[in-house]
């Protein structure tokens, strides 16, 4: 397994794994792509870019799901106000971030074309630049997943209902590092994507 570099900036990857997927008619998180459940791939990825360092929120169909990160060193945060948007989701994850945690890479569980390599070079950027929001750049605009500074926790505790840190990149735009990542605008959001993907 590939650990993160030694350096005194340490960055921490939330996975949000929290959503009721009510658009895909079931948890999405669970479904397979290209053989295996899309949460189980993210989390590997994710683990790949910053070993332990990775903390998975989860919300609906938490007890379904958790069995999936068995045999990886993530953790798991509960959000039990998933209902209320991605927002809760967001502050879940910071709640259980350690105190040593001087950054946050928040990235989503159903972008499964993310891959690791995309990751360490979003750590790779933000730990050169580490006062900076660092962003993938995709559809012309930035998005998850990126890394926000300490500084920024504040912000993003504060977000509610279903905005997600895209709410924060759009008030920051003139700062953000932006790398390009075409791939991170594909999502899954409906059987149809999943066809269509698989197709």
């Amino acid at each position: 397994m590939i650990t993160p570099e030694s350096t005194p900036h340490e960055i921490h990857i939330l996975v949000l794994a929290a959503g009721g997927s009510s658009r895909f008619g079931s948890p999405k998180q669970l479904v397979r792509f290209h053989g295996r459940p899309l949460l189980h791939a993210a989390v590997t990825h994710a683990v790949e870019a910053a070993g332990n360092a990775v903390t998975v929120v989860l919300g609906a169909n938490a007890a379904e799901l958790a069995p999936l990160l068995r045999h990886t060193p993530a953790s798991i945060a509960i959000n039990r106000d998933w209902s209320a948007g991605l927002a809760s989701s967001i502050r879940t994850g910071l709640a259980r971030l350690p105190g040593t945690a001087d950054a946050a890479l928040i990235m989503l569980a159903d972008q499964p074309f993310v891959t690791s390599e995309d990751l360490r070079r979003l750590i790779a950027t933000a730990r050169r630049n580490p006062d900076s929001i660092v962003a993938a750049l995709y559809d012309g605009t930035a998005g998850v997943p990126a890394i926000f500074p300490r500084a920024n926790f504040r912000e993003l505790s504060e977000l509610r209902g279903d905005q997600g840190a895209r709410a924060l990149l759009r008030r920051h735009s003139t700062g953000i590092l932006r790398l390009p990542m075409p791939d991170a605008s594909i999502d899954i959001d409906t059987p149809e994507d999943l066809l269509r993907l698989e197709g």
